[in-house]
């Protein structure tokens, strides 16, 4: 294969890891640590 199609290939994995990681932060297990900011300074 061509060193493109390896690169893109990886760069592909590379967003699909980041995405799910951030999705798992967002509403996995650690979600619970995260505070809104919202809530926090309602008056």
């Amino acid at each position: 294969m061509d060193s493109t199609t390896f690169f893109m290939i990886g760069l592909g994995a590379i967003v699909i890891i980041f995405t799910a990681y951030a999705i798992y932060i967002a509403f996995g297990p650690p979600s619970a640590e995260l505070e809104d900011p919202f809530d926090e300074h309602e008056d």
